[in-house]
């Protein structure tokens, strides 16, 4: 690992520089002062998007929809992946309907749809929900440990 690491504020997705010994010290965002790496998955928005991808941790996002029960029932696993990755993963969910430009610019054709990117690109994706031990393995399988 690096001295330190840029993390966009999972509030404001400004990029804050974080030294790697303390990503699990709960660090504020400079400029907005909320948690930057929460363990919980945060609302990730069209504004914020360019933003967000960017980083030295990759991000994990989440395509959903209200209406979907399948999403609903994954919502559980996510936020629990969520703890149990924070400070090497950052979790995001993404609301198809709210950002339905986004999720037509990200080619969404099924919910829930998983999205892995890392240094600012799609690295990987997987559509439909699992058990928290699938979907651990399957990050594990993308470098995310």
């Amino acid at each position: 690992m690096t001295d330190s690491l840029i993390v966009p504020c999972a509030q404001c997705a400004s990029l804050n520089r974080i030294p790697a010994a303390r990503v699990h010290d709960a660090p504020r965002c400079g400029r907005c002062k909320s948690e930057a790496l929460p363990d919980q998955p945060f609302e990730l928005q069209q504004s914020q998007f360019a933003n967000q991808i960017k980083g030295d941790l990759p991000l994990l996002v989440d395509v959903w929809a209200s209406w979907c029960g399948p999403c609903r029932s994954f919502a559980p696993t996510f936020a629990q992946a969520a703890r149990q990755l924070q400070g090497r993963c950052r979790l995001a969910k993404l609301d198809s309907e709210a950002n339905a430009q986004l999720s037509t610019q990200l080619g969404i054709r099924s919910i829930p749809s998983l999205i892995l990117f890392r240094d600012g690109r799609e690295v990987a994706r997987q559509s439909g929900a699992m058990p928290l031990p699938q979907l651990l393995a399957w990050l594990a399988q993308q470098g995310v440990r």
